[in-house]
């Protein structure tokens, strides 16, 4: 199971009803934040979820309507008693950026850890997630996520017994590792079928249209991207910024075919984004215009047949 909450959809400034960008998704007792606007705590806060068990935070890029309210979070989340490491991952220059912010957080009781991305595409692996990020194209360098829960093969008897496996191996097989008993190796593979489908979901935001995004959106159980402007005259200026449209956030939909999108990263003069929805939803049927605080539960789809 995969929980997410869009905690902001705020583009550019926070508006009373709007936080600025962040989204964070909770599994097997992690959790992981994309982006860290002003308002992130408040509105975990809001949401009743809390910022401790956060092992991981993926930074889109360095604006501050993106990366504004991390100095506040570590400082929260160091009075929470936390001393775990903490994993940032962005765009190179990362380390500089976060030891500027942190003037005003010099002491933490956890270690920060760093990866800065200078790939176009980076596959990495934190706790129960795997990542990929990718680079997308905004006026400054910016990264592009998935965030997906692998699920291995169902444990199958036959398999295990045609391979000889001992049976007092099966349950750690089962589990993933790799173990060797009397000189022989025994590997998950041989007690399990082939893999099942994962979870997974798409957050991309501050980019131009470009084919990579509907390529690691494809498939996706919830694709997040932004919606800038929806306004008819807007084209030009989401050009000129390097943003998107929602139509042009629907039309990447329409290639990579999500089962479902949420539209977010809304100009401050976009106060009431669902009036343009019947257009979007002309291009993509299963679009939505997020607010604030929403969540979806994710499960495995033999939990969900399961309902």
């Amino acid at each position: 199971m995969l929980d997410v909450c869009l905690l902001g959809t705020g583009g550019m400034m926070p508006l009373p009803y709007r936080w600025l960008t962040a989204m964070m998704a909770r599994c097997d007792g992690s959790s992981l934040l994309i982006d860290c606007g002003e308002g992130t705590q408040v509105a975990l806060k809001e949401k009743g979820w809390s910022p401790r068990p956060i092992d991981v935070i993926c930074f889109t890029h360095y604006h501050a309507d993106h990366i504004s309210g991390l100095p506040g979070l570590l400082l929260t989340m160091g009075n929470a008693e936390r001393t775990e490491p903490l994993t940032l991952i962005g765009p190179r220059g990362l380390e500089r950026v976060v030891s500027a912010l942190r003037m005003i957080a010099p002491e933490l009781p956890f270690p920060l850890r760093f990866i800065e991305l200078e790939e176009n595409r980076k596959q990495l692996k934190a706790g129960p997630y795997v990542i990929d990020a990718y680079r997308v194209n905004h006026n400054v360098v910016c990264y592009g996520y998935t965030i997906s829960i692998p699920r291995a093969g169902r444990f199958d008897v036959e398999r295990a017994r045609a391979a000889q496996v001992p049976m007092k191996a099966w349950s750690r097989l089962q589990k993933g590792e790799t173990l060797e008993m009397e000189g022989v190796v025994y590997t998950p593979d041989m007690v399990l079928g082939p893999p099942r489908r994962g979870l997974k979901v798409a957050y991309c935001t501050d980019t131009r249209p470009v084919p990579v995004i509907a390529e690691y959106a494809a498939d996706a159980d919830l694709f997040i991207c932004e919606g800038m402007y929806g306004e008819d005259g807007k084209e030009a200026k989401a050009r000129e910024y390097r943003h998107m449209t929602m139509y042009e956030a629907a039309a990447l939909a329409a290639k990579a075919q999500p089962r479902e999108m949420w539209l977010t990263h809304y100009s401050p003069s976009l106060t009431h984004p669902e009036e343009f929805m019947d257009k979007v939803r002309g291009i993509f049927p299963r679009a939505k215009a997020a607010r604030d605080g929403w969540t979806r539960e994710l499960l495995f789809e033999d939990e969900a047949e399961g309902e």
